[in-house]
């Protein structure tokens, strides 16, 4: 299981917006993870910039991003290394303003 918190970790770190969920980004597979998708356009993302990892392709994935985050369900959002939550602390957030403002202080490459 070190394997893939290490595999994990490098994706996180490695991009500024990580969305690991059910599906992609075009054809979200849980109503919980097209509410986040949908969020996260609303604020100008697209697919140039979020990296979608669909958890239900590998099995060790989706129980490794859990274990990660210490967070029990999908989908879960991470912004420049840092666990933003699940859907509801993503929509809690948009609601708020605070998650376009974190959003925009991301400075892409």
């Amino acid at each position: 299981m070190k394997d893939i918190q290490k595999y994990i970790d490098g994706i996180i770190k490695e991009n500024k917006v990580v969305l690991f969920m059910k599906g992609s980004l075009n054809f979200p597979m849980c109503g919980f993870s097209g509410k986040v998708v949908r969020i996260l356009k609303e604020c100008g993302l697209n697919s140039n910039n979020i990296l979608c990892i669909n958890i239900l392709e590998d099995e060790n994935v989706r129980q490794g991003i859990k274990e990660y985050s210490d967070w029990p369900t999908i989908p879960q959002l991470y912004i420049d290394g840092n666990f933003i939550g699940g859907s509801d602390i993503v929509s809690y957030m948009y609601s708020s303003g605070e998650l376009k403002t974190v959003i925009d202080n991301i400075t892409f490459c």
